[in-house]
């Protein structure tokens, strides 16, 4: 599919308001594509030719049109090794306007890696006979550039995927709950909508080591960019999408209480903060019990708290709530902080190697609830690093653009508009489940954000469904 230029749409060149291709020079490089494909010699002379033409057409159109960048993200088929294939996609995205591409690289608990090559925690997406040496991410990333894209790794973060909790050497690094569930077991009874979604520990040591060999190997790929994807906790259901009391907390693996305690400042702290991650709530007797058993400490202290006169001759009950309180903030700003941790130390061999890093997130997904509590999410997403790009996905649905340019403008008060990259979901040319179409969605945003200089689409399988449905099952001729 591609689309059309429409009445009334300004033209730069050969190209529609988009930067997009007609369908006339669309099928002709088509034609000579699958002719070069044959071993043609005149043909893949001229489809050279076509490809340089349509990369500097692009370019130039792009100097021109808002945005400067425009991204869509695609997953990869292991049948996109089939001959042809990729030079058939690539030249598709251009078609479309496209100047950069997010590939997925790792997801649903397997990577883009070669099977032969392969010595992470996780399986090949690709599994088939034959194509145990097959490279499709470093083919991927040739076949884009040869066409003047930028390709960008696009990777899950602390979703590790069902196959990695399968891994009876790697339970211990799974989150957990303060029923002792981890995150599909929890999904498996109403809490969430997948239980293959597997979240880790973001304090464990093995979930970074595994990760950063992963990526390691990820990186030798030389990408453009790489872009750090669920950033966050699972998304709970109903009232499960709350996070209001210290058990609904992703921070009873054994890594995660260990720090927690270890932000106690002396043993009176560190007792509390234990009967508090175990019960739930403080009892006087708690307060009582610490007092008699540390008699020379005369506050119980944790991080961010600071006390410097006793108050132990104040009775439990008056001092009990005001210290339960401060406990639920801490065990939040706990899990809020092992987020963010894990994303700084994971990113930092790319940072090292100066490849630029990106992360996605939802705008909404750090919001308070009531009044304690918190979107079971816990996605702070305004204390990620400003080095980073950053890419919201304002996905809301409202039957207009107004609740999606509202997404992108609240980010924007956080950030420069040089450094916010929105995800746009939706489809060229017409409207689908109540959501608008890109170019009303483009155009809102241009109007609203005309500093924002980059934009992304999600995904270019909604854009071209039939060749994403070939491309997936092998039916390609």
């Amino acid at each position: 599919m591609v689309h059309r230029p429409m009445p009334g749409f300004a033209q730069v060149g050969d190209l529609n308001q988009y930067c997009q291709l007609s369908q006339a020079e669309v099928d002709a490089k088509e034609a000579v594509r699958q002719q070069a494909a044959n071993g043609d010699a005149v043909a893949i002379a001229q489809y050279r030719d076509l490809l340089k033409r349509h990369s500097d057409m692009l370019q130039t159109c792009r100097q021109r049109q808002w945005p400067r960048q425009q991204a869509t993200w695609i997953r990869l088929y292991p049948c996109d090794l089939r001959p042809g294939v990729l030079d058939a996609l690539m030249d598709r995205v251009i078609n479309l306007g496209y100047t950069e591409i997010y590939v997925e690289v790792f997801y649903n608990g397997q990577v883009l890696l070669p099977k032969r090559d392969n010595r992470t925690a996780w399986p090949s997406v690709v599994q088939q006979r034959g194509y145990e040496n097959r490279d499709l991410l470093a083919d991927a990333i040739a076949a884009g550039r040869k066409r003047g894209l930028k390709v960008h790794a696009w990777m899950f973060t602390m979703n590790f995927g069902y196959s990695y909790g399968q891994r009876r050497d790697r339970q211990q690094v799974l989150a957990r709950n303060g029923n002792g569930e981890t995150t599909s077991a929890f999904a498996s009874r109403g809490g969430s909508n997948n239980p293959e979604e597997i979240f880790i520990d973001p304090y464990n040591y093995q979930a970074q080591n595994d990760y950063l060999r992963m990526l390691q190997e990820i990186l030798q790929r030389r990408p453009d960019g790489v872009l750090f994807d669920y950033i966050r906790y699972p998304r709970g259901l109903g009232s499960y999408s709350v996070a209001g009391q210290v058990s609904d907390l992703w921070i009873y693996g054994t890594a995660a209480q260990n720090s927690l305690l270890q932000r106690a400042v002396n043993n009176k702290g560190r007792e509390l903060i234990r009967q508090f991650l175990t019960r739930g709530y403080l009892t006087e007797g708690d307060l009582e019990r610490v007092d008699r058993q540390f008699p020379n400490e005369a506050e119980p202290l944790w991080q961010s708290r600071r006390q410097a006169n006793s108050t132990s001759d104040v009775p439990a009950s008056v001092r009990r709530p005001a210290l339960q309180l401060e406990l639920w903030r801490l065990s939040v700003a706990h899990a809020v902080q092992g987020v963010i941790d894990f994303l700084t130390t994971v990113s930092q061999p790319v940072r090292q190697q100066n490849i630029p890093t990106g992360v996605v997130f939802f705008p909404t997904a750090n919001q308070p609830v009531g009044t304690q509590g918190y979107d079971s999410r816990l996605q702070h997403w305004n204390r990620f690093p400003t080095s980073m790009s950053w890419h919201p996905m304002a996905y809301s649905i409202c039957g207009n653009t107004r609740c999606i340019v509202q997404e992108v403008q609240m980010v924007l008060r956080q950030n420069s508009a040089n450094n916010v990259r929105p995800a746009l979901a939706g489809v060229w040319g017409k409207s689908i489940n109540n959501r608008p179409s890109l170019e009303a969605q483009m155009s809102a945003l241009q109007q609203a954000t005309p500093n924002i200089n980059s934009v992304s689409h999600f995904a270019y399988s909604w854009q071209d469904p039939e060749f994403d449905r070939v491309r997936k099952f092998c039916e390609l001729p």
